[in-house]
């Protein structure tokens, strides 16, 4: 009876290590660590440039320490408004939003244009008049149509996020090969069931890819649109250091805007792989 309790907890033990070992391996820890290992060099260089060499002046670059204490000033004072957590909510709250309104409209708009050629004819004139209009043009019209408020930024976060998904949408169905299409249409698949079938699946690929544009382009576009008229906000904090000459809770803000787009690229890879288990492994993590 001992020597099979040993014989388990040797069992055991070789499993869970196979199971580190695996982990460790693993191209999402490979990932992860040269990530990290980045980061470290680049805090490093920025430690000795600012505090040991000083290569760079303090007045133009913050030292790590001083950033470090602009991070604990917002966060138990605040600055400009309201405290940290306050300002990455809200600027939250106005990217999904935007986000969320863009892919409703922009998603079902690409199918539609892919699969129906009158539809692209009817829609596709407008679309290209509006397409090269840069997002942050349309500042000044949604503040005189929105006023200061958050709609006014919804509405600059909406246009960014909408042409991505528009135009990977209508590529992912122009891309699927036409004898399924027939076949499809053989079998008796029509309207609702040939979107749900067969567009949908045939272009999840290049809408996933339309949405990690979109998202990207909701937070870059939500820093210049708070950078106008906003009392909360990463970009308001980014506009209010600004006119403090407040070097190091800029790069607070910063910091903050890349992590919040980074967080969110990586759930939005996760709910890819989930939709898409047959790519794991191909999209970013």
């Amino acid at each position: 009876m001992i020597n099979g309790y040993i014989s388990c907890k040797r069992l055991h033990y070789w499993i869970v290590k196979g199971e580190i070992l695996a982990f460790f391996k693993s191209r999402q820890t490979r990932q992860i660590s040269i990530g990290l290992l980045t980061l470290a060099v680049v805090g490093l260089f920025w430690y000795l440039a600012t505090s040991v060499f000083d290569w760079i002046n303090p007045s133009r670059f913050p030292k790590p320490s001083e950033a470090w204490s602009a991070l604990q000033f917002i966060q138990a004072e605040g600055y400009g408004n309201g405290k940290l957590h306050q300002h990455v909510l809200h600027s939250i709250q106005l990217v999904l939003k935007g986000f969320s309104v863009a892919v409703a409209v922009g998603v079902p708009l690409g199918l539609l244009m892919g699969f129906s050629r009158r539809a692209e004819a009817l829609i596709n004139p407008a679309f290209l008049l509006l397409r090269p209009i840069p997002p942050l043009a349309w500042i000044p019209l949604a503040i005189v149509w929105l006023g200061l408020d958050d709609g006014s930024k919804i509405l600059v976060i909406f246009v960014a996020a909408f042409v991505p998904s528009v135009i990977n949408t209508f590529t992912g169905v122009r891309n699927i090969e036409v004898p399924i299409m027939e076949a499809s249409r053989m079998l008796g698949v029509r309207g609702l069931r040939m979107v749900k079938e067969v567009l949908v699946p045939g272009s999840m690929p290049m809408i996933f890819t339309g949405l990690r544009l979109s998202l990207q382009a909701s937070w870059t576009t939500l820093v210049a649109a708070e950078l106008i008229g906003a009392l909360y906000g990463l970009g308001s904090i980014l506009n209010q250091a600004a006119q403090d000459i407040y070097p190091a809770m800029i790069l607070v803000a910063m910091v903050c805007v890349g992590i919040c787009g980074a967080l969110s690229t990586w759930v939005l890879g996760q709910i890819e792989n989930k939709a898409m288990p047959w790519r794991k492994g191909r999209v970013a993590e």
